[in-house]
């Protein structure tokens, strides 16, 4: 198990937090998940895929500082921080990384933190211990630096944290049960994610069979239409006929895969977060509308 990679334990979707003295609330980081195993001074890090990714980060060897513990197998959040929220973009671009000196300078100006939230082993597995046992077991090996903390946890006040964190546009919460236990390779309704989504109007500027899909954007100050997102989930098979029926009238030219019509229907998307290029992060479709008022954006 050690240093070998590990499918971590899965999220599963809430649809609305409730206060429950049964539950541990989380905040939910916007990053890589990320497994992190240590025996000694050895530290590797592995991604929820799998991936060693432990020669793209030189922080782990402060995050091996940290964990007082010998051995020990951490579940964790690799972010980089700005001004207390996590950039998906910017842990993103460390993990991109493979040259030696551009990974040195990036240490500098995207320096990464590992937030761990669970604990699956330390010289013995702990899984089958509940879940605020491990937590406590978790706090108690872990020395804060500032490459590795231990995510702050709430119980059973839910809704307040989950208002905190739209506050301060974080990604959202995450709400466990506190005697669950940690099942590898297993999307459980024991621990569930809510997320802070915005909706969005859109207009849509073609569409692909392959899977089906649409490609949405929004008309900027010059008259012309940029980019914001290739939607491929959220239709239902009727929204998906009505389209064709009257996409076919539309059509200008396919081009590849793609299929562009004339940019005259609209639709609602819901995302989590727009890129620093303002394209639409985890966006799904939200319905058709016959809204003219479309966001507009600068180049």
């Amino acid at each position: 198990m050690l240093f070998t990679p590990i499918k971590p334990m899965l999220l599963a979707t809430g649809k609305e937090v409730k206060d429950n003295t049964d539950t541990i609330f989380d905040i939910k980081w916007d990053g890589w998940r990320t497994i992190i195993h240590k025996e000694g001074d050895r530290v590797e890090a592995f991604t929820r895929e799998g991936n060693n990714i432990t020669s793209k980060f030189p922080e782990l060897i402060e995050v091996g500082q940290s964990i007082k513990e010998h051995t020990a197998i951490i579940d964790a959040e690799g972010v980089v921080l700005r001004n207390g929220n996590s950039v998906f973009e910017d842990f993103s671009y460390r993990g991109s990384l493979s040259n030696k000196d551009k990974i040195e300078q990036a240490t500098k100006t995207h320096p990464a933190t590992f937030i761990a939230f669970d604990i699956l082993a330390t010289n013995n597995p702990v899984m089958k211990y509940p879940l605020f046992e491990r937590k406590e077991m978790l706090s108690s090996i872990i020395k804060p630096s500032n490459s590795m903390i231990v995510t702050p946890s709430v119980e059973g006040y839910g809704t307040h944290v989950f208002q905190l964190t739209k506050d301060k546009n974080m990604e959202g919460i995450v709400g466990k049960r506190r005697d669950s236990l940690y099942k590898i390779n297993h999307r459980s309704k024991d621990w569930l994610k809510y997320k802070h989504f915005k909706i969005a109007n859109t207009v849509i500027l073609g569409f692909s069979e392959q899977p089906f899909s649409l490609l949405v954007g929004t008309r900027l100050s010059n008259g012309k239409y940029k980019r914001l997102a290739n939607i491929e989930f959220g239709f239902s098979r009727e929204e998906k006929m009505a389209f064709r029926q009257i996409a076919k009238q539309l059509i200008i030219k396919n081009e590849r895969n793609i299929t562009w019509i004339e940019p005259v229907l609209n639709c609602k998307v819901q995302y989590l977060e727009k890129t620093k290029t303002g394209l639409l992060r985890i966006a799904s479709f939200k319905g058709f509308c016959l809204e003219n008022n479309i966001e507009k954006q600068t180049s």
